[in-house]
């Protein structure tokens, strides 16, 4: 996969078996919605956070919100289970019904291509010197209806305190559309 992306939309992931078989996902199929990505873990103290973005993802959908999660298990081995494993986590203790893909490697030689996107595009606090290096679990993106990577958050950002970003890049297109 090429990695001088402008936009999220050129790449793909695999989805999380056996909720999505596993099957390739090309990320153009969310074209025009607003994207949270957010690289997870079940055994990490910001594991509830989970119930924070099933709620921005029930409040927003309608309107184009879409939450990513990219379960990761570089961050203190805290997602050491089978696909099946996660997903049943996610289902059982947090009602998870947005989608997750299959487990992946935020940082080093074997990062995602997604990843190192999303980290050239917003380095973080170290910026270019520290690499953009994903620092822990939860980590977040807001990506725009076209794309493009609008922000980061670090993992104690609680998912709710980006309700009011995230209605703002719903509302851009609503109010373009009247």
């Amino acid at each position: 996969m090429v990695e001088t992306s402008d936009t999220v939309f050129d790449f793909e992931a695999e989805t999380l078996a056996p909720m999505a078989n596993g099957q390739p996902k090309k990320l153009s199929d969310y074209r025009g919605s607003v994207l949270l990505i957010v690289n997870t873990a079940s055994q990490c103290g910001f594991t509830p956070q989970y119930a924070g973005l099933e709620k921005l993802y029930r409040t927003y959908k309608e309107r184009g919100l879409v939450v990513l999660g990219f379960p990761c298990n570089q961050f203190g081995a805290q997602e050491p289970g089978s696909a099946g494993e996660i997903e049943a986590f996610c289902e059982k203790n947090y009602g998870v019904t947005f989608p997750m893909f299959a487990r992946i490697d935020v940082n080093g030689e074997q990062a995602h291509p997604l990843y190192r996107h999303l980290k050239k595009a917003k380095p973080g606090l170290l910026g270019p010197i520290g690499g953009g290096s994903i620092k822990w679990n939860f980590t977040k993106f807001l990506v725009d209806r076209e794309g493009h990577v609008v922000s980061r958050h670090a993992p104690s950002t609680k998912p709710e305190s980006l309700a009011g970003e995230i209605e703002k890049l719903l509302g851009a297109l609503n109010s373009e559309e009247r």
